[in-house]
């Protein structure tokens, strides 16, 4: 039976991928919720048909984290997917050595295409999503104070913690909050981490 590891650290969309896989098309699905679990998962197992990565799960760098899961699966295919990764970032995924890039956006029918393309030996490159236009700006200038509150954000901070940490008023990292969501085009501060880590702000 095809293995597939699932390495993800949103739950619910993870499961749902793991069961709809496995329903669909048979295939024996580990999960795992960062990336020294699917290190530790590919070490206790042995290589698997094929890893699924999360772009922005804990532990994820490009490209050490990327290189890292394929030297520890090789020879067998490692892929990313995103559901809010820019076709900038998809394409440097795909420069860095993974065997596709997978948008959650896409239909469930175009995942076990997608998926059985990997294992077929192929690569897989969405070309409709790696040919539009990013939503999002791929490199905003961003200040040194507005890096820093940006940490704090995708560290899960509140205001308050950030504005103890940096020795700053509560009201100060409030404005540079709403400085960061409209460079980065984000719809809240959760939003403003994930894009952030998707484009390698910090």
């Amino acid at each position: 039976m095809t293995r597939i590891l699932i390495a993800d650290d949103h739950d619910l969309v993870r499961e749902t991928i793991a069961t709809y896989l496995h329903n669909s098309a048979g295939f024996e699905i580990t999960q795992c919720s960062d990336l020294p679990g699917a290190m530790g998962k590919i070490a206790a197992h042995g290589a698997f048909d094929l890893v699924l990565l999360d772009y922005t799960m804990p532990g994820m760098r490009l490209p050490d984290g990327l290189s890292d899961v394929i030297e520890a699966n090789a020879p067998m295919p490692v892929a990313m997917i995103s559901g809010t990764a820019s076709p900038d970032v998809a394409r440097r995924v795909l420069d860095a050595g993974a065997r596709g890039f997978l948008p959650k956006t896409m239909a469930p029918e175009t995942l076990i295409s997608a998926v059985r393309h990997i294992l077929a030996g192929d690569t897989y490159t969405p070309r409709q999503f790696l040919e539009s236009e990013s939503t999002h700006p791929d490199a905003p200038h961003l200040t040194p104070r507005e890096r820093d509150v940006l940490r704090g954000l995708c560290d899960g901070k509140s205001n308050k913690e950030i504005a103890r940490d940096l020795d700053l008023q509560e009201v100060t990292i409030k404005l540079h909050v709403k400085t960061l969501s409209r460079k980065l085009d984000a719809r809240n501060r959760t939003h403003a981490a994930m894009l952030s880590r998707d484009l390698d702000l910090i």
